[in-house]
């Protein structure tokens, strides 16, 4: 998404609406009008009830992003109460959410409740692209993707300080940790067997890791990005396919890429796949009272 640092303003928000309107047929590409002038949306979501706000100015300006931010939420209020839900901020910010947005979003949350707040940055843009043919993207970026000259798949930027963690702490983890009772449900229900089976199972018994070292991230909204963002890229394989291996492969390369890995680097990634299985992240979680073998059990999954 290096193009996304370069749109700005109106650009910005052109390259927006052509994303939404092409990701989603409920989306109405608001436009300034006259004096009407946009009633502080720079976009409506029919379906989902959402409402987006886009600021992106050439450099961040805290006073100009509260102004920003205060003015769409004031006039969409006033000019279309009850036409929508949700406020979603979307921004340009390539290093993620800053302070300043993530305070104003948690205040105006419990000013204004039961409205709901979102942010919408680099991770969630590129998430509504994957699912898109390469064409339709390379139109709406207005340059070719170098698809044969990409070596790290998308994401790695973003996991590899914590699959490097991973590498040097999992030859000291205890690999006798009981696994959640839920986990092997889950596995049944979404027939996962084999080596993939094996492979998550092993992971599961490290996962501990990945929570200290979430629990050790100075940003506290890290965790939830990259969970968005597995999320989404499950969701996109599984358009594709549903069958669990080719699933899991796709998460494989979410996390890798195309190069050429360690034995330890593809144990990282299994215990990453693993975290985020166990926190349903990615696949479904049994029904309540679900059994493998067909008889309602007395239980059902969390």
């Amino acid at each position: 998404m290096q193009k996304l640092s370069e749109l700005h303003g109106e650009a910005f928000e052109s390259f927006f609406h052509d994303l939404m309107c092409a990701r989603h047929a409920d989306f109405l590409d608001v436009r300034t009008h006259g004096k009407l002038g946009d009633q502080g949306s720079d976009g409506l979501s029919l379906h989902a009830n959402k409402l987006y706000a886009c600021y992106a100015p050439h450099t961040f300006d805290a006073a100009g992003v509260r102004k920003k931010f205060r003015g769409d939420l004031d006039s969409a209020l006033n000019q279309r109460p009850g036409q929508f839900g949700t406020f979603v901020f979307v921004h340009n910010d390539v290093r993620g959410v800053h302070p300043e947005i993530a305070t104003m979003l948690a205040e105006a949350r419990n000013t204004h409740a039961p409205l709901r707040f979102e942010q919408m940055g680099r991770r969630h843009l590129w998430g509504q692209l994957l699912p898109l043919p390469r064409e339709t993207v390379e139109d709406i970026l207005g340059c070719e993707i170098p698809i044969e000259e990409m070596t790290y798949g998308v994401g790695m930027a973003d996991l590899a300080p914590l699959l490097n963690h991973l590498k040097e702490q999992r030859r000291t983890a205890d690999p006798l940790m009981s696994l959640a009772e839920v986990s092997e449900e889950k596995l049944d229900f979404n027939q996962i067997l084999g080596d993939e089976r094996d492979q998550l199972r092993t992971g599961m018994t490290y996962t501990h890791l990945v929570a200290e070292y979430y629990a050790g991230v100075y940003d506290p909204s890290e965790e939830d990005e990259v969970a968005a963002g597995f999320r989404q890229e499950y969701l996109t394989a599984r358009e594709r396919s549903t069958d669990p291996e080719e699933i899991l492969l796709s998460l494989q390369h979410y996390v890798h890429g195309n190069r050429l890995h360690s034995v330890r680097e593809l144990s990282a990634g299994w215990v990453v796949l693993a975290y985020f299985f166990e926190r349903c992240h990615i696949f479904e979680n049994a029904p309540d009272g679900w059994s493998p073998n067909g008889v309602p059990s007395s239980t059902g999954s969390a």
